[in-house]
């Protein structure tokens, strides 16, 4: 017995030396540095042939992000398809008066999850580990998925999401910026101003995911509600990436592509706003100006409907629950990188809300969760593409390196971009600030591309009739990531 325990426990440590060496460290590439770029990425291609393979995967799951509207638009008629089925059957199976759920489609409900934008990179995460599995054996999958990758990130931005969509927290961010809108009348342009200058900044102090979440939801109330144009829709929703994006660089803990740097070169609160701040700052100024001078007569024309002036106002939140939520948002950011302390804290959040229910409004996990999943799925598929991206930083001067990682950040987390340029020696002061510039300024140019927009889209896709374009997104967010880009490189 004790010879067979032995063994196993022989076999185990064995299996653990082994999954520790995927992914391979970026620093067992030099034998294959090169000058030329396209030699060096070849050269780690063939000392580890599965860095294709994790591209090839990654790149799938991108393309998939662009038939999502597709997927969905199949799954309606598939749907429609079933529906009409059941209308010509003789005998009634749905009947209200039971417990029995109404038939639904099963390859319909299936296309509708291949559509969910938020599912997309868990379910090709799947086919990672499954080809991780295949070349490199299960043992080795198992260690990545559930050992290698941090999920930090994702469980906090579920856990912030929850709480700053509460009923208290939006309560009183609507408060305070009705102060800013009451200049203009309380229009729906002062709305739309107020939400997407102030929210964005508020985003460096309450983290980016929680500004992002209370935004969405005060733009879907606010402006969105109120049937805009289909191009202003994208304009409103790039602008509103673009500024949360940058609107989190005020200080050195709220932005995730910050805070992957913050602590390896030394970045406190008085740079951040030296060197980032004020450029941020401008930068949406010259965004949000841009965009009301553009679609002016629109916004101008807009006009909250006659049944929201006459609604009832809701029964007033007491201040000490209110605080009590501010409590526990403060404490969940102050514990961000510490899930044993948040989720324990949300806990006794849910308690809370428990207690006051009559002060609060339902708790809804489903939107929360599916970005953390889509967050989960992008951190796996993103921990094995650091091969490709660390070569293509290291090569780049100021101005390119800022072209760079802007483009680079539309097909990945701006914060795995910062992350892999701490890992490039000898980079200077200006280049630093170049890759955490151009990280930030294209954080809004695909859903991808800051951990935050999922949860906007998740909450304002109801907004457009055939779900979010990735193109509609792209070509919405093109000026004010031009504006942003010009205030950090040239103002």
């Amino acid at each position: 017995m004790a010879l067979v325990l032995g063994a196993m426990v022989a076999s185990a440590a064995q299996g653990a030396a082994v999954d520790a060496a995927f992914p391979r460290p970026l620093s067992e590439y030099a034998s294959a540095q090169s000058p030329d770029l396209i030699a060096t990425l070849r050269g780690r291609a063939r000392l580890e042939p599965f860095n294709v393979v994790a591209t090839v995967v990654f790149v799938l799951a991108v393309l998939h992000t662009f038939m999502a509207a597709k997927f969905r638009h199949w799954a309606h008629v598939v749907e429609a398809r079933h529906l009409a089925q059941l209308k010509e059957r003789p005998v009634i199976t749905d009947r209200d008066d039971d417990d029995v759920p109404d038939e639904v489609s099963f390859w319909g409900q299936v296309l509708h999850f291949f559509g969910e934008i938020e599912a997309i990179f868990g379910l090709w995460a799947v086919a990672l580990g499954v080809a991780i599995a295949w070349f490199k054996g299960l043992d080795t999958a198992i260690h990545y998925i559930a050992d290698g990758v941090n999920y930090t990130e994702p469980m906090f931005v579920v856990i912030i999401m929850a709480l700053a969509s509460t009923r208290p927290v939006l309560r009183l961010a609507e408060q305070c910026l009705r102060l800013v809108a009451a200049l203009g009348r309380e229009r729906p342009v002062a709305w739309w101003l107020a939400i997407l200058t102030l929210a964005p900044l508020m985003g460096s102090f309450m983290t980016e995911p929680a500004a992002m979440t209370i935004a969405a939801l005060l733009l879907a109330k606010q402006f969105y509600a109120l049937k805009p144009s289909l191009r202003l829709k994208y304009a409103t929703l790039g602008l509103l990436f673009v500024n949360i994006s940058v609107g989190g660089t005020l200080t050195h803990f709220a932005a995730p592509p910050v805070l992957m740097v913050a602590a390896a070169w030394g970045w406190n609160m008085k740079y951040m706003f030296t060197h980032f701040g004020w450029h941020a700052v401008a930068g949406i100024a010259l965004s949000n100006g841009a965009y009301l001078l553009m679609f002016r007569r629109e916004l101008l024309a807009l006009r909250p409907p006659v049944a929201a002036k006459e609604a009832p106002v809701d029964d007033p939140v007491p201040a000490w629950v209110t605080a009590v939520h501010v409590g526990f948002i403060g404490f969940t950011v102050w514990s961000a990188h510490h899930p044993a302390l948040f989720i324990g804290g949300f806990l006794f959040y849910l308690a809370f809300a428990q207690a006051t229910a009559h002060h609060q409004s339902k708790v809804d996990l489903r939107g929360p969760l599916l970005v953390g999943f889509f967050l989960a799925g992008l951190v796996i598929h993103g921990g094995l593409q650091g091969w490709w991206i660390e070569p293509v930083l290291g090569r780049l001067t100021e101005v390119p390196l800022f072209a760079g990682a802007t483009l680079l950040t539309a097909f990945n987390d701006n914060a795995l971009i910062t992350y892999l340029a701490t890992l490039v020696p000898g980079f200077s002061e200006k280049l630093k600030f170049a890759v955490v510039a151009g990280a930030v300024t294209g954080g809004g140019l695909t859903v991808i591309a800051n951990a935050p927009n999922p949860a906007g889209q998740s909450i304002l896709q109801r907004y457009f009739p055939d779900g979010i374009s990735p193109a509609g997104l792209l070509l919405g967010a093109l000026v004010p990531t031009l504006l942003v880009a010009f205030s950090f490189m040239v103002l």
